[in-house]
């Protein structure tokens, strides 16, 4: 079965592989001992007290908000575990096969400030790749350049163009581009880079309408390269000369990849293993390619529609619930989009997440049911519809 990370409204969950901001650098180079040796001594022995001794009202608050929280997520689990061996033997799922309440959240006291400074040196933290990078590799490894639009909108025809050819409605594929991008993103657009605004970081390595991860283009590469390699082998042989030629390189260029993103078992754990390499680099610069691009961002919402096919479910997916698919994973999101709206009123979205994800995730904890979920999505979706790279998308189609 395939696997997803989520990333939807957990943007915490990716934040250890921020990079620390340049006065922060600055600052975090090792003192000189006698100006290190001077700060150590500031803080005076009543300081030192009062802070042990708020530290261990906080340990102890910690302690007793762990033990509440982990008895609920163990419960959450095993819900879960109920609900996924029922669907599997057919069996209905009933709203007292989830967890009803809501979870604990931690509102007692902050962690203490330590008055003596910590002199050990932070740990350095390894800078995302971006574009550029994905676009170096490509090139190293594969010999690959990918074909880039003229202009934006060349990209957004023909993403509308396969999407309609392979099933997908227009309002599927706008909404979704709307809510992923914010309605106004670029095939080359990563998150975190979005903005412009100087100084901006990459907050993960998605990429494009849909904001592939290198993870979901190495799980796309493994599960439906076969069929990219089809088109790509189909498109070749309408064409002549010095295109033909181009395609051909482009051909075995792709090869190499799909040799790579199958060099592993098809897992989504094994997979982002690969996704973290210069080689998995390079294979993600397929998702900026006018030829390939449009294939994998297709295919990563309609893998989704043809999952609740196979399970029975032939209504029309909203594209709320499609980016309940695309981003929770399959399965996960499934169990939302069937659910009938007596349920989605009552069901907390905590049974949809692991505790760490939950724990940090605002939007999650605000819109704290799954019709309250869905709703801030289609809002979201609503108002990004009107910016103009949503507009310009729609007319594409």
């Amino acid at each position: 079965m395939r696997a997803k990370m989520i990333r939807f409204l957990a943007p915490a969950a990716i934040a250890a592989a921020f990079i620390l901001p340049a006065s922060i650098v600055v600052l975090a180079q090792p003192l000189p001992a006698s100006i290190a040796n001077a700060r150590a001594q500031t803080a005076s022995p009543q300081a030192a007290a009062e802070y042990r001794r708020k530290l261990q009202i906080y340990l102890a608050a910690r302690e007793a908000f762990n033990a509440e929280a982990s008895a609920y997520w163990e419960a959450i689990a095993a819900k879960r575990r109920i609900r996924f061996a029922k669907r599997r033997d057919g069996q209905r799922i009933a709203l007292d096969d989830y967890v009803l309440t809501q979870p604990p959240l931690y509102d007692g006291p902050k962690r203490p400030v330590n008055p003596e400074p910590d002199e050990t040196e932070p740990r350095e933290r390894k800078p995302l790749p971006v574009v550029a990078d994905f676009l170096q590799a490509a090139r190293e490894y594969y010999q690959f350049v990918p074909t880039r639009p003229a202009h934006e909108m060349d990209f957004k025809r023909a993403y509308a163009r396969t999407a309609i050819a392979m099933g997908l409605t227009r309002e599927q594929a706008v909404r979704v581009y709307s809510f992923e991008t914010g309605g106004n993103g670029n095939h080359d657009m990563q998150s975190g880079l979005s903005s412009g605004r100087p100084g901006a970081r990459a907050i993960s390595t998605a990429v494009g309408y849909n904001q592939l991860l290198t993870t979901n283009t190495l799980n796309l590469m493994a599960e439906q390269g076969t069929g990219i390699l089809k088109a790509l082998q189909e498109k070749a042989a309408r064409l002549s000369g010095p295109q033909r030629q181009a395609m051909e390189h482009k051909i075995a260029a792709f090869r190499k990849m799909l040799a790579f993103a199958r060099s592993v078992p098809n897992s989504w754990s094994e997979q982002a293993k690969l996704g973290a390499t210069p080689r998995g680099w390079g294979v993600h610069a397929l998702v900026l390619d006018m030829d390939v691009g449009p294939l994998l961002q297709t295919y990563k919402l309609l893998t989704s529609v043809i999952f609740a096919r196979n399970k029975g479910y032939h209504k029309p997916l909203t594209a709320a619930e499609l980016e309940m698919m695309n981003l929770t994973g399959d399965g996960t999101g499934f169990d939302m989009v069937t659910m009938p709206q007596s349920y989605r009123e009552r069901v907390p979205t905590s049974n949809f997440f692991q505790r760490s994800g939950y724990e940090r995730n605002p939007v999650a904890i605000r819109h704290n049911t799954v019709a309250k979920l869905l709703a801030i999505t289609d809002e979201r979706m609503d108002v990004n519809s009107a910016k103009p790279g949503a507009r310009e998308l729609a007319t594409a189609f």
